[in-house]
């Protein structure tokens, strides 16, 4: 990921040791963010900011701030304030920012009260910038929603032109589209010894599929990680791997993890492009673990077990406020670093190849949220939840799953806000750093 470039900016009006107090803090906090950030030369207030800049830095705030509203109010890049000794904004520069977004209207004015969240505004600021500049998705695909479980698959947003439209306007990021039944071809044509070199020199990894139904999964990996190389900036890949399972002898489960493990690359399960969009969006500015599974909410009832194959939920006294996360048969797909147990088994589910294989992984129990970018692309909602513990059902489509516990007594709540059955889990106390990540894309934050 590129850098944000920062424009610092000064006043005029600043004496000879408020020179040195600010050259002193600029010092700070290119220590302290010279991973996430490139700092250009300092300007004055008023002064034209540069083409290349992506966001506006006052490192130093003094009282001229209230003279200058109309230079301030025309800038339209991201302002952040970092004023204080420790990296973050200054409490006596509140009612400052209070003045810039309340009597300038100014919507843009951060004001990090962490080094954690200056990180993750100006991760979100490059992330931002990277999607326009030519970012893009690559999807493989042939007829999605004419194949299995056509009944579900043809529901489904991301399919349509009108999501693809919306994500690429509003996102700028381009969405490609290549053959599944294609790619699947080439990765049968792929040599052997070619392959098995390959998983010689990745071996390590805990699994108990068969080795033909592991080769057949690094073949596929070879062919999608060949493709991507073609492309330029892909943020991310997927596929319509359940759907359009009778092109392919394999899952593309062990590409994923190896595309984001050596590549670099994010992932989407089932081709969906919002759930990769909203993948593309967190990870780059939070860089937590993250994975993709089913929601079942306890609510539901047999509306959601049914497609499981299970029976019943957990008697819970507070089951309102659970659901329970599954995908494939077992927690969902997640790379291996994101996780405390990870292991490549064979498959589960029935609408897959024989040979094909499935990742059994569990990520830590806790604090986790669940996030998922709606629709309309412009909002994001938020759910507050933990992981308790995992369940498994010998015999059901779900052998490993979450038991996920919602905060604030929302599970009613949540039936009114989920904008799909897919949600991104994200690990750790983070709503508030989303907050600040939808301010940056301009997007609303629902927190439930």
């Amino acid at each position: 990921m590129m850098k944000t470039i920062l424009q610092p900016l000064y006043f005029k009006e600043i004496n000879e040791r408020e020179q040195g107090e600010l050259a002193e803090q600029l010092d700070r906090l290119k220590t302290l963010y010279g991973d996430e950030a490139e700092f250009l030369e300092p300007a004055a207030v008023g002064e034209k900011i540069p083409e290349e800049a992506q966001a506006v830095l006052f490192a130093q705030m003094i009282g001229a701030v209230f003279g200058y509203g109309e230079q301030i109010a025309a800038i339209k890049l991201p302002v952040i304030l970092m004023t204080s000794e420790f990296g973050t904004v200054e409490m006596w520069d509140w009612e400052i920012a209070a003045y810039l977004r309340e009597n300038l209207y100014m919507d843009n004015v951060f004001t990090p009260y962490s080094i954690r969240m200056a990180k993750v505004i100006l991760r979100a600021v490059s992330a931002k910038q990277d999607m326009r500049r030519g970012g893009s998705f690559l999807i493989f695909q042939d007829s999605p929603g004419e194949g299995m479980q056509a009944e579900i698959f043809k529901r489904f947003f991301w399919w349509e032109k009108e999501c693809i439209q919306r994500i690429e306007e509003s996102f700028g990021v381009r969405v490609i589209f290549k053959s599944w039944k294609e790619i699947n071809e080439k990765a049968r044509l792929t040599d052997d010894g070619a392959a098995r070199k390959l998983l010689k020199e990745r071996s390590g990894f805990p699994c108990t599929a068969g080795e033909e139904a592991v080769l057949r999964a690094v073949k596929l990996y070879m062919a999608i990680r060949d493709s991507i190389a073609c492309e330029e900036n892909v943020l991310g890949a997927g596929s319509n791997c359940l759907n359009e399972s009778f092109h392919s002898d394999t899952t593309p489960c062990l590409a994923w993890n190896w595309l984001f493990e050596y590549d670099h690359i994010l992932w989407a399960c089932e081709g969906d492009l919002v759930s990769l969009l909203s993948e593309t969006v967190l990870y780059g500015a939070l860089r937590e673990p993250l994975m993709m599974t089913n929601l079942y909410p306890f609510l539901m009832g047999m509306a959601a077990l049914k497609h499981e194959k299970i029976d019943s939920f957990p008697q819970l006294p507070d089951s309102d406020n659970y659901a329970l996360g599954v995908h494939c048969g077992y927690f969902g797909f997640a790379p291996q670093s994101f996780c405390t147990e990870w292991t490549l088994r064979p498959k589960v589910l029935e609408i897959v190849g024989d040979e094909a294989v499935a990742v059994d992984c569990r990520m830590a129990c806790g604090p986790v949220v669940l996030a998922k970018i709606h629709a309309d692309m412009k909002k994001i909602t938020v759910i507050e939840a933990q992981i308790e513990e995992y369940v498994g059902y010998p015999g059901s489509d779900c052998r490993n799953g979450a038991l996920i516990h919602y905060k604030n007594n929302s599970g009613h709540r949540v039936m009114e806000s989920l904008s799909s059955h897919h949600a991104i889990v994200i690990r750790g106390d983070v709503a508030p750093l989303i907050g600040q990540i939808g301010r940056v894309y301009g997007m609303e934050v629902e927190i439930l």
